[in-house]
């Protein structure tokens, strides 16, 4: 088995090497706007994995894979060449999916808001049904005339608390 931080240098150094390849070697009309956004080294250095995003729409993406899939034999010896391994690493190539799961987790986000803010609308307009403090005490009536306070003295405690 290899080192996990030596097979870590080996995956960032491919993803270098494979980038400027493709930009400065590759000239195939087909490999369109691509980016490597990632590769990773199996533990023992024999395969790599590199990632890459194409911008534009399902065909430009088709093409460019098809052009990546024949530019790979390229890639691989400039790989040889420049990582200087015993054994150089067999390539694949793959969509990266990062970017459409990103983008799907927007649109889920944005239409969480707009449900957030229905339902903020609906509750400013919205009022209680029945009493709207279900809590309050009825008040007893202050005034000392009344014949049921006359009689009662806690009453008249009731009265003198809520005055002070």
């Amino acid at each position: 088995m290899v080192d996990a931080a030596r097979a870590r240098k080996l995956a960032v150094r491919i993803r270098e090497i494979v980038a400027s390849t493709l930009e400065l070697q590759v000239k195939d009309p087909r490999l369109g706007m691509v980016t490597i956004t990632d590769a990773r080294v199996s533990p023992d250095l024999r395969e790599a994995t590199v990632y890459y995003t194409v911008y534009g729409d399902d065909a430009e993406r088709a093409a460019s894979a098809a052009a990546l899939e024949s530019a790979r034999g390229v890639v691989r010896s400039q790989v040889g060449r420049q990582t200087g391994v015993k054994f150089t690493p067999s390539l694949a190539f793959i969509a990266d999916v990062v970017p459409d799961s990103a983008r799907r987790i927007a649109e889920l986000v944005a239409r969480a808001r707009a449900a957030d803010e229905e339902v903020a609308r609906a509750a400013d307009r919205a009022v209680p049904a029945g009493d709207p403090d279900p809590y309050r005490v009825p008040r007893r009536p202050t005034d000392e005339t009344d014949p049921a306070h006359a009689d009662d003295p806690a009453g008249a405690e009731d009265d003198a608390e809520a005055a002070s």
